[in-house]
């Protein structure tokens, strides 16, 4: 639960105190967590990870109600891809390649689900072909980046770290 409420409450501090534009870079902060989260708690780590941050992401601001929707939403897609790509934490490392995938997978639908509903949903921003591109091209690219830094960090410093769960 520790982790949880630590990994959750980091989230929640790049997702609220760190102003726009810099709080969408900071994307790759959040999926290290998540899937550090993941490898450390064996059942849905990222997606408890997901509703902490989530959680405190929708009490700061309950006219964003979707706030919370996006982080949760994210942590499960984190715990599935993770599943999908048997991407196994233990004593001897992860393999990084499987990480790297799943991360790029669920981060790649994460910034579109959050692009497109900041700029058709909401209108908040207008949707043009630049930033279509650059979400297509940003989302992969900050996955593929966490989860090389998940795997370099739990297979240099974390893999002998036990938790009971």
């Amino acid at each position: 639960m520790f982790i949880a409420a630590l990994f959750g409450s980091i989230i929640f501090i790049t997702r609220v105190f760190v102003p726009s534009p810099i709080d969408k870079l900071l994307i790759v902060v959040d999926a290290v967590l998540l899937a550090l989260a993941a490898l450390f708690i064996k059942k849905a780590g990222a997606t408890q990870v997901g509703a902490v941050g989530g959680v405190l992401a929708g009490l700061w601001r309950p006219s964003v109600p979707f706030s919370f929707i996006l982080v949760f939403l994210y942590g499960v897609l984190v715990d599935v891809f993770l599943y999908l790509f048997k991407v196994k934490a233990t004593v001897n490392g992860v393999k990084g390649n499987r990480l790297m995938l799943a991360m790029a997978f669920s981060t790649t639908i994460i910034a579109f689900a959050s692009y497109y509903v900041t700029a058709l949903g909401l209108d908040v921003i207008t949707a043009n072909l630049m930033l279509d591109v650059l979400v297509a091209f940003v989302g992969p690219v900050s996955g593929a980046v966490a989860g090389y830094a998940a795997s370099h960090l739990w297979n240099r410093y974390l893999k002998n770290i036990s938790i009971a769960s």
